[in-house]
């Protein structure tokens, strides 16, 4: 434990601790957005911080450099609340922040993992359809796609927008890595990753005079397999976006948990305040906060319920 003589680190407790009076925890975030057939749930990768109070009886013993500062509860009881240590490397990019892909793909050279296109397998002789408006589209794995409209059942006006190509699905995934695994680069978080196919030599596009195209984008999700979307990317050029719930089981599809840290507070009683930091209870100093806006409500774990 060390003497706070720099205000970030200060700041960086109080922020903490500001956001847990009510839960003691801090949880990750949770952004649901709605879709066609369906719902994507991100979560944050940042590392996250979970408050733990303990008794007088039983306090908690710091490390011998961990910093440490006095925060008081609305009703002025004191806590000594100890920091987590958080490494960070040359780069400036918390530790907790490569517990993703780099490392899964390293750990799946040594375990026997299907790849996805193993899993998809499953799509094998099926068909999903999507009905737009006035459109109707209907996707066959590694065969199609047609974008149909039906009158009465029949079909009346047609156009091929691709038909699966393996030389050029495989030459697009070399070009990428050896697991073939895209990402949209506008996301950070393993529900946007995706895995491409392309659909080649479809109907003639009256503009271009081209064959219409199309990448097959093959997503985590959990549910059924279904059409999620299509859209133009360029003239006569398309992206269809396909809910794979078989390739949820795929480590790269599957979410990063962030990594916990645990800021431990011990219950201060008045009359020993001076106590502590005269006789230095803990190793080294430590530092008031008698000014500070933020206040920590207490949760008494024995008789659940709040103490402050």
């Amino acid at each position: 434990m060390i003497l706070i003589k720099s205000s970030s680190s200060l700041c960086f407790l109080i922020a903490c601790l500001s956001f847990s009076l009510l839960t003691l925890q801090i949880y990750a975030d949770q952004i649901i957005t709605p879709r066609v057939g369906g719902s994507v749930i991100r979560r944050s990768r940042e590392p996250k911080f979970k408050i733990e109070f303990h008794s007088e009886e039983s306090p908690y013993i710091p490390d011998d450099a961990q910093e440490s500062v006095f925060l008081p509860d609305e009703n002025g009881k004191s806590h000594l609340c100890f920091l987590p240590k958080v490494e960070k490397p040359k780069s400036g990019k918390s530790v907790n922040q490569y517990n993703s892909s780099s490392m899964i793909m390293e750990s799946e050279k040594r375990m026997k993992v299907k790849t996805p296109d193993e899993l998809l397998a499953l799509l094998d002789e099926h068909c999903l359809f999507r009905q737009d408006g006035w459109w109707t589209y209907e996707f066959c794995y590694k065969k199609r796609l047609r974008q149909l409209h039906l009158e009465d059942d029949k079909i009346v006006q047609e156009f091929v927008l691709g038909v699966y190509d393996p030389e050029a699905t495989e030459a697009y995934n070399q070009n990428l890595s050896d697991i073939s695994i895209l990402k949209d680069p506008h996301s950070k978080d393993a529900s946007r990753r995706y895995h491409a196919h392309q659909y080649t030599n479809g109907t003639t596009c009256d503009l271009t005079n081209q064959p219409r195209e199309t990448e097959a984008r093959f997503v985590c999700s959990e549910g059924k397999a279904m059409i999620s979307s299509i859209t133009e990317l360029a003239t006569c050029k398309y992206a269809l976006t396909v809910h794979s719930p078989m390739l949820c089981t795929h480590p790269l599809f599957q979410e990063e948990r962030p990594v916990w840290h645990t800021i431990n507070c011990n219950v201060i009683a008045k009359d020993e305040k001076e106590t502590v930091v005269g006789d230095n209870r803990y190793g080294s100093e430590v530092s008031e906060t008698p000014d500070l806006e933020y206040r920590v409500e207490v949760v008494d774990h024995d008789t659940d319920r709040d103490t402050a």
